[in-house]
């Protein structure tokens, strides 16, 4: 079996974690709130997200975000690699 690469699989989680945070960035800049509603609602099986959605985020907030996102990220991949490789048996 081969071993993961804890800090890389840390990364990589980190940077999918903030793209997606940087999609719904996208998502709200574009659709509006009805279609931001709309598509988070679709998204979460029909979750109703009208009273959780908030288009007046600031910018600073948002960044703050994507930062903690990317660190939550990291910190699961890391944390998967290091258990992956705790059970796997060295030759």
């Amino acid at each position: 079996m081969y071993r993961l690469n804890v800090k890389k699989l840390g990364f990589a989680f980190g940077l999918t974690g903030a793209l997606i945070y940087l999609g719904c960035i996208v998502v709200m800049a574009t659709a509006g709130q009805e279609g931001s509603i709309l598509f988070f609602n679709s998204l979460l099986h029909g979750l109703d997200t009208t009273n959780i959605i908030r288009m007046d985020v600031p910018l600073l907030e948002a960044l703050f975000g994507i930062v903690q996102t990317f660190i939550l990220g990291w910190l699961i991949g890391a944390c998967i690699a290091g258990f992956y490789n705790a059970q796997i048996k060295r030759r």
